[in-house]
């Protein structure tokens, strides 16, 4: 995801510096638009104001954050982390409290539409803060990479971001039931899925993914990792246990999506939870 959103930034005329724990990988993507590679952390916070990140997990945003050689430790007051990873809500109110007090000001905008919409520059960023003049100071940048949603406070974005996904994990784990039992009865599943989708069954999954890469077989040209789609389901359920809520559908949710990580292994698509329910007796 991050290379193609960099790549959007530059064409937006920014010219960010980059860094990954990947070499590499960060050379590979500065390259392509001429674009700086910091040495360290530390270096890219001590050059920078405004800092986006889009890492796996909240802990590896707080090892990059507060860890001994993270940002915060170059940083000046005054700066701006943003983090567009899918990261826990809870951790990030955590995180934004200590980099305030460091005079650090954490915004929260991860994103949706995977990597074909980061790729057009057409994602869904979801932004979260409670400094609404940074938050005006960082849009800008931001609508370079995608069309900006205010969720509300901090937090707000990832909030919304695993309660979405919940919402997308869900629909395409029915619209797989459905093709799976149908079938088992002799229906036809192309046949079932264009009925489905002119009807009230129908949903994101049904419209973009069933044909397309799960009857294709091409699972792996969907381009988002069932792993990451068992976290982020995850983190809703989590989030509905905080909130004194532990509601059944997303509980059952986040017990299938991490069985089948459990099953299918690293590596896998989200749409091969198609294989996993197959599978199953």
């Amino acid at each position: 995801m991050g290379a193609p959103m960099v790549h959007c930034l530059a064409q937006g005329g920014f010219n960010p510096s980059l860094f990954d724990s990947s070499g590499e990988a960060a050379k590979e993507a500065g390259a392509r638009d001429d674009l700086s590679v910091a040495e360290t952390l530390t270096d890219l916070g001590r050059e920078s104001d405004i800092v986006i990140l889009m890492l796996p997990n909240s802990a590896i945003v707080r090892s990059v954050c507060m860890g001994d050689d993270g940002l915060a430790q170059a940083m000046s007051k005054g700066s701006v982390i943003v983090d567009m990873s899918s990261s826990d809500p809870i951790e990030t109110r955590k995180l934004g409290a200590e980099l305030a007090d460091l005079g650090i000001t954490l915004l929260d905008a991860p994103v949706s539409g995977g990597v074909r919409k980061a790729i057009a520059g057409t994602l869904a960023i979801i932004l979260g803060g409670d400094n609404a003049e940074e938050m005006e100071r960082v849009t800008p940048i931001l609508e370079s990479m995608g069309t900006v949603f205010r969720a509300g406070p901090l937090a707000a974005g990832h909030a919304t971001k695993a309660l979405n996904n919940y919402v997308s994990a869900a629909g395409l784990t029915a619209a797989c039931e459905a093709v799976i039992i149908g079938r088992e009865f002799g229906l036809d599943p192309e046949c079932l899925t264009q009925i489905i989708n002119a009807s009230t069954g129908r949903n994101n999954s049904t419209e973009n993914k069933v044909v397309q890469f799960i009857l294709s077989g091409e699972f792996q040209a969907a381009g988002f990792g069932l792993g990451l789609m068992a976290k982020d389901v995850g983190l809703a359920a989590s989030l509905s246990e905080h909130v004194g809520k532990p509601l059944p559908g997303v509980r059952a949710a986040s017990d299938t999506w991490r069985a089948a990580d459990t099953t299918l292994g690293k590596g896998a698509d989200h749409t091969e939870i198609y294989r996993y329910l197959a599978g199953l007796k």
